[in-house]
């Protein structure tokens, strides 16, 4: 059986040059290629393809213009790729960590980060909250996701990957200072503080992307965390 098939695909909006540069090929491919076998696998819906760019992928590239030089990310619940992949592809020195927990979706992803070369990146299997997640992809300068819990649960999932003094920039919606109020108590216990709502890549997309960030503190579990580390580690020697 033919498996490929063709779907209506949104033209290139002229912002998209602005945010890959000479990577746009990377992300035109990347576009291509959930055209394609993201529909047929069952990763974005059959109409997704008429607005990736607008939509998906130049919403989750803006994430950029928050993250700080060379800095260390993961992408918790990332599905398809979003906001990781096309993340990667506009920040080349950024070192990005997806994971994810279902079989397919990581498959999927492994062939695009290889199908692009996509050396600055990697995929993890597995829920962000397991211990063994935390361990592999723990102490990330910057835990990131979209559409992917309220803030309260993301933030249970988020906060024990983040190094402390590192940061939760999470993609939301309008309702983002709405959750920020109901939540904020139940994220402090987490160890993120600070929260604040942030819009970014205005004159890139409309509307501009809305973010949730917040800062990793040191809490009463990691001192306790460190004291028993520092036990193994006498005990060992």
């Amino acid at each position: 059986m033919d498996e490929t098939t063709t779907h209506d695909s949104e033209e290139r909006p002229a912002a998209a040059e602005r945010v890959f540069g000479e990577r746009l090929a990377l992300a035109e491919g990347y576009v291509e290629i959930l055209s394609d076998q993201g529909v047929l696998r069952g990763l974005i819906g059959p109409g997704e393809p008429s607005r990736l760019w607008s939509r998906h992928v130049l919403n989750s590239a803006v994430l950029g213009e928050a993250i700080e030089q060379g800095q260390r990310v993961v992408d918790i619940g990332s599905g398809a790729g979003f906001p990781g992949i096309p993340l990667a592809i506009a920040r080349p020195d950024l070192e990005v960590v997806l994971v994810e927990p279902l079989l397919r979706r990581t498959t999927f992803l492994d062939e695009v980060v290889d199908g692009l070369s996509l050396t600055n990146v990697s995929v993890v299997r597995g829920r962000a909250e397991e211990k063994s997640i935390i361990e592999q992809a723990g102490g990330a300068d910057v835990v990131t996701s979209r559409a992917v819990a309220p803030l309260d649960r993301l933030a249970r999932w988020s906060a024990p990957l983040i190094r402390v003094g590192g940061r939760l920039v999470a993609l939301k919606g309008r309702s983002a200072p709405d959750e920020i109020v109901e939540h904020r108590a139940s994220v402090a216990r987490t160890g993120l503080t600070d929260l604040n709502v942030r819009e970014i890549g205005a004159g890139l997309v409309d509307p501009p992307s809305i973010l949730v960030i917040g800062t990793r503190v040191e809490t009463d579990a990691d001192r306790r965390a460190e004291v028993r580390n520092r036990r193994r580690q006498k005990r060992k020697s």
